[in-house]
């Protein structure tokens, strides 16, 4: 009871108060921006102000969120929106008119503008406004002398009557706290079924989150191993190696040609433990960054190819993607496409790595074929990026990859 007759009223007075603040302004400003973005829009000016229009309910479903624990303190709602990749207006813009939440936001701030803050003040004033005159009967007539007309209605002209008014504010006041208070709620509870991520955003939000931090773990266990072999298990073929040379300067003939033997396939293990330990990081990648770690691969390829890339030192998860992308499509092309020659060309700007591998061969490349470029789409995706490939038969084949970062 104490509940009901104090604190929660005045937090329902409080949320449709402000509702009513927001609301008007609101309907003024959108229909300002509406009226003047379609007068204006034959002659492209108009444009800049539609789109600020579509974008109108994203900072309303802000103040919607933190107006809501007027009502029920505690922490806001959930934000259905995602970070951008990159900073700026553009990026910001760009993500914001492609998620469905700005659009159940412009929904909730039309209705808001245009029917709920009507409502606001239609509760207020019968269940608060009304009862406060009535209160307030005898203070206007004193300040009236002779006689005053309470609410517009009723006119009195002596203290009885005042009384009576007094009485009657007080009952009535007490009587729509309830019914104001559910009011209230009920208006929350539609802006939040209006305005929270639905389930299925939810999902696919941490579905990305996970994604992400298995693919940084996964990059920390490749280094992991890569560091491993390079210290204990590369370090003790190279000890044997020489131990197998030294024993065999000093052995007879007939065991010396063994331990040669011996000697040149510890050197063929060797050989392939680097070229092991090469493909899980290459340390070019790692040292000097994506355009020489490009070159490298390059020389290393069965194809001769020629490389384009001038590039900043990029995070290391879109470096590591975009490198083993390369390597993917030039293994290809040394094993399938009859090429001659290839091509790569990398480039940054505006905020995105964008690079090509191309070559001149039959073409006929059919991701879906398991030729691994399936599994690197994947590994673009959880970085936001694309992965697309363009084969024709007869060829060429072109990959282009594109990669959302900032430079390292």
């Amino acid at each position: 009871m104490i509940s009901h007759l104090g604190r929660d009223p005045l937090r329902a007075v409080a949320y449709l108060l402000t509702g009513v603040l927001v609301g008007l302004p609101l309907c003024l400003g959108l229909t300002v921006l509406a009226v003047t973005g379609v007068a204006l829009a034959p002659v492209l000016v108009g444009l800049p102000l539609l789109a600020l229009l579509a974008l109108a309910g994203v900072p309303v479903g802000i103040l919607e969120r933190w107006r809501a624990r007027l009502l029920a303190p505690g922490p806001p709602w959930a934000n259905p929106h995602r970070t951008p990749a990159e900073p700026g207006l553009a990026a910001w813009a760009r993500l914001r008119l492609t998620e469905p939440a700005t659009w159940r936001e412009l929904g909730h701030a039309a209705l808001l503008a245009l029917v709920l803050w009507p409502l606001d003040l239609l509760a207020l004033t019968a269940a608060v406004a009304v009862p406060c005159v009535l209160l307030g009967a005898p203070l206007q007539l004193a300040l009236s002398g002779d006689d005053t007309r309470i609410v517009k209605l009723w006119l009195i002209d002596g203290y009885p009557q005042a009384a009576l008014c007094t009485a009657a504010g007080a009952v009535l006041l007490l009587a729509l706290t309830w019914p104001l208070s559910r009011y209230a709620r009920a208006r929350a509870a539609l802006t939040r079924l209006l305005l929270e991520p639905r389930a299925a955003e939810q999902r696919l939000a941490e579905v990305t989150r996970s994604r992400a931090r298995l693919v940084a773990a996964f990059e920390a266990e490749r280094r992991r191993i890569e560091r491993d072999l390079h210290d204990g298990a590369q370090q003790r073929l190279v000890a044997l190696s020489m131990r197998l040379g030294l024993l065999r300067l000093d052995a007879p003939p007939e065991l010396a040609a063994r331990l040669d033997d011996a000697h040149r396939e510890a050197g063929r293990v060797l050989d392939e433990l680097r070229e092991l330990i090469h493909g899980i990081h290459p340390r070019v990648l790692a040292d000097y960054g994506l355009a020489d770690a490009l070159t490298d691969a390059a020389d290393r390829s069965a194809v001769p190819v020629e490389v384009t890339a001038e590039l900043p030192r990029l995070p290391e998860a879109v470096e590591s993607a975009a490198y083993f992308a390369a390597r993917e499509a030039l293994a290809n092309v040394g094993r399938h496409s009859g090429a001659r020659r290839a091509w790569i060309e990398g480039r940054y700007g505006d905020g995105w790595l964008a690079m090509e591998v191309r070559d001149d061969g039959t073409g006929g490349a059919d991701p879906a074929r398991g030729t691994g470029l399936a599994g690197l789409a994947d590994r673009l995706a959880v970085l936001d990026g694309t992965l697309t490939v363009t084969s024709p038969a007869g060829g060429p084949t072109v990959l282009r990859l594109e990669i959302p970062c900032l430079p390292a």
